[in-house]
């Protein structure tokens, strides 16, 4: 929970974090606006990285051992999260505290399924169907709003330059 509102604080309140977002909701436009793509994507895989590292210290941590197919499966479930917290799909927009809530709902989901004795096959279907279903919502949403890409990016490069 600390890694993740440090990593929320520095994406909402750095210029770092404001050119990670200007990159993911359209490169060819941060590039012309001046933003050093490479070096932006760059920092963005580091974090990235970063982050995968301490998941698998905890997983390793948790087991007492380490295993190659340990977080296996656990990455429908990452995504699935993501996007029911609100991280768009095609990149540019989303808030890190949305995910943990939606990382909360999903093990919510996930220990009450298990709790009814729903079978693991089927706990993967449902959370499948979840997902399909965020992904929907987050679709009709953009189109019902007209949010595409570049009105978006417009938005976060008033933000960066104009603050």
């Amino acid at each position: 929970l600390v890694y993740a509102l440090i990593l929320g604080v520095v994406l909402a309140k750095t210029r770092i974090g404001r050119q990670i977002y200007a990159c993911g909701s359209n490169l060819e436009a941060a590039k012309l606006s001046g933003i050093n793509v490479v070096k932006t994507r760059m920092f963005a895989y580091c974090i990235s990285g970063l982050s995968a590292a301490i998941c698998g210290i905890l997983v390793t941590s948790r087991l007492s051992s380490a295993q190659p197919t340990a977080g296996t499966g656990y990455e429908m479930e990452a995504i699935a999260a993501a996007v029911l917290g609100g991280i768009s799909i095609s990149g540019g927009e989303g808030v890190i505290l949305n995910t943990v809530i939606g990382a909360l709902m999903m093990g919510i989901i996930r220990n009450g399924l298990n709790l009814i004795k729903v079978n693991s096959f089927w706990q993967q279907v449902i959370i499948g169907l979840i997902l399909v279903l965020a992904v929907a919502r987050q679709m009709y949403r953009q189109r019902k709003n007209g949010s595409s890409g570049p009105s978006r990016f417009k938005t976060i490069v008033n933000r960066l330059f104009h603050k």
